[in-house]
């Protein structure tokens, strides 16, 4: 009996699970970038405290991470994964009942009976097979799933607070070249009544400058709209009422920093947070066929009562009253129609699945980060050019007025020299605004765990 008692447990802390032994499926992608860049050939840790560099775009930030609610669901489902697995983990112990019970009977032979028993039991299931030990890791598994979930959401929300809050900056750019044409279609629809009053202007040209003029005003109107927009969107992810001094005044070139160090692909690609949970499910998933491969071999559990039994309730717990039993139970399905070699192959079918899903989670992150680096590769040279061509544009435009003040050219010169140069700085700010908003979108595509520090 002793060496049984002894060697049981040594028996189930030997046994080994059934699942397959895991293996990280190959990286289904290439082992470099398909565009290289100067920052592409550096690697180290990317916290978005040193991209991010505006006080306020920082604060807004922190107020984000501490309010947003779709953060609040994901650390939320960290702690329901967490009371999972210790479900999950419970069953790898005995459980330990408690039972006080009491009847009374009556037969014309013996007339009244009174019975009554307390007692404890136990029962624990020998895990010998595994199957317990699966369904615990695979639990685990969900539960390091929910907190890389838990990151990738984070990372997400950092990104996108900053383009919002680079959004709103920019079209604060926007709304003051709106009121700044504005201002000189104001000027030239003067110009031109003045002249046509004097007759050196024709009806036509009036007419054209009002049109410009009622144009520039709409455009002011539009430019504000988006402001407000701009700023609900920001609110919104926020998630709390935002102050004027969190708001941005304009797109600063010093708003985000010059550029983001950059990895090789098994370097960057595997430490996504949203890999990594893909991993993680595949890890789970093939915890499950081992537990599908226990559920074909028998069920063994140890089972034992202690208590005490009598007929009167104050003889209940005297001595001469105990009560004890033990037992062993071995549960061994016979014919369930298929359903144990059909689990087991739904279970293969989850893994083979999760695998796919995983290869799908390095490929979108590798096109992410590749899609990222073709725009900063040439978002210098795009700017270079659009700033010179503006600076051209606004060289015209000068010369044009002067002209068409003295006379010397007509409304159809100033007004083509105004919509170039109108034009042309509107492209500029929309440039500036994609370098800024192609940094966030790389940030979001490399970033790991060790960015939210």
């Amino acid at each position: 009996m002793k060496k049984v008692v002894f060697t049981l447990p040594l028996l189930v802390l030997s046994a080994c699970t059934l699942a397959p032994k895991y293996v990280r499926p190959e990286a289904p992608v290439a082992s470099g970038w398909p565009v290289s860049t100067p920052e592409a050939q550096a690697s180290g840790p990317v916290r978005w405290h040193d991209l991010f560099l505006d006080a306020r775009l920082q604060k807004t930030i922190d107020l984000a991470v501490a309010n947003n609610r779709d953060l609040r669901v994901a650390v939320l489902d960290i702690t329901r994964a967490r009371a999972q697995y210790g479900i999950a983990r419970a069953d790898l112990f005995p459980s330990l009942d408690g039972s006080l019970s009491g009847s009374k009977s009556h037969t014309q032979a013996s007339g009244d009976v009174q019975s009554y028993t307390a007692s404890l039991g136990l029962s624990w299931e020998l895990d010998i097979f595994g199957r317990v030990r699966s369904l615990n890791t695979a639990a685990l598994e969900d539960f390091f799933a929910a907190q890389e979930n838990r990151n990738a959401v984070q990372i997400s929300l950092i990104g996108d607070v900053a383009s919002a809050w680079l959004n709103l900056a920019a079209g604060q750019d926007t709304l003051r070249l709106a009121q700044q044409t504005l201002q000189a279609r104001k000027e030239s629809y003067d110009i031109a009544t003045g002249q046509a009053k004097i007759g050196t202007a024709s009806d036509l040209d009036l007419a054209q400058a009002k049109t410009e003029y009622e144009s520039a005003r709409q455009a002011v109107a539009q430019a504000e709209t988006a402001i407000d927009q701009d700023k609900a969107a920001l609110t919104l992810l926020v998630g709390a009422p935002l102050s004027d001094d969190l708001l941005p005044d304009g797109l600063q070139a010093n708003a985000v920093a010059a550029s983001l160090p950059v990895g090789l692909p098994s370097q960057v690609l595997l430490g996504r947070p949203d890999v990594l949970t893909a991993e993680h499910d595949l890890k789970a998933a093939n915890a499950d066929i081992g537990a599908a491969r226990a559920a074909m071999f028998p069920s063994i559990s140890l089972t034992g009562a202690a208590g005490s039994a009598s007929s009167a309730l104050g003889d209940l717990f005297k001595s001469g009253h105990n009560t004890w039993s033990y037992g062993t139970s071995i549960k061994q399905s016979i014919f369930a129609g298929g359903a144990n070699i059909n689990g087991v192959r739904s279970a293969r079918a989850n893994r083979d699945i999760a695998v796919a899903q995983y290869e799908k989670a390095i490929q979108s992150a590798f096109r992410d980060v590749s899609d990222a680096l073709a725009v900063r590769a040439r978002i210098d040279e795009r700017l270079d050019a659009q700033t010179q061509a503006t600076e051209a544009a606004a060289q015209a435009y000068r010369l044009s007025q002067a002209s068409y003040k003295a006379g010397a050219t007509s409304y159809l010169t100033l007004l083509d020299a105004q919509r170039t140069l109108y034009s042309a700085q509107q492209s500029l700010i929309t440039l500036n605004a994609l370098k800024a908003s192609n940094l966030v979108a790389l940030y979001q595509a490399v970033a790991d765990d060790q960015s939210l520090q």
